[in-house]
């Protein structure tokens, strides 16, 4: 079962980077990533904005966008980036499972 809200920190944690950058990062795109806050005031982000954090990560830092840049492509068409991304998460996958299976190939 998918969790409702996750912490700037679990975010970071599957992202692989900081927590300022996905602080950072939440700041630069409002329009895009609406965190909710809890009792303490700690930023609360949902499935949604986790998925934004994807794509702005994969903008910025594997394509190599400007924020500016990568704000530009999500509001004008987000749909080939999400694409994108759906596949080098199912061939991260793949890697995964055969290294698995070469594993229990190879002799001890």
């Amino acid at each position: 079962m998918e969790k409702l809200y996750y912490t700037i920190g679990e975010v970071a944690d599957m992202l692989g980077e900081s927590v300022s950058l996905v602080r950072f990062w939440s700041n630069s795109f409002p329009s895009f990533i609406r965190p909710v806050r809890n009792a303490k005031g700690n930023r609360l982000y949902t499935a949604e904005d986790l998925d934004t954090f994807r794509q702005i990560h994969f903008l910025v830092k594997d394509c190599g966008l400007s924020l500016e840049r990568a704000a530009r492509q999500m509001k004008e068409d987000r749909r080939p980036v999400e694409s994108r991304i759906r596949a080098i998460e199912i061939l991260k996958s793949i890697r995964s499972q055969l290294d698995e299976i070469r594993k229990d190939l190879m002799p001890s």
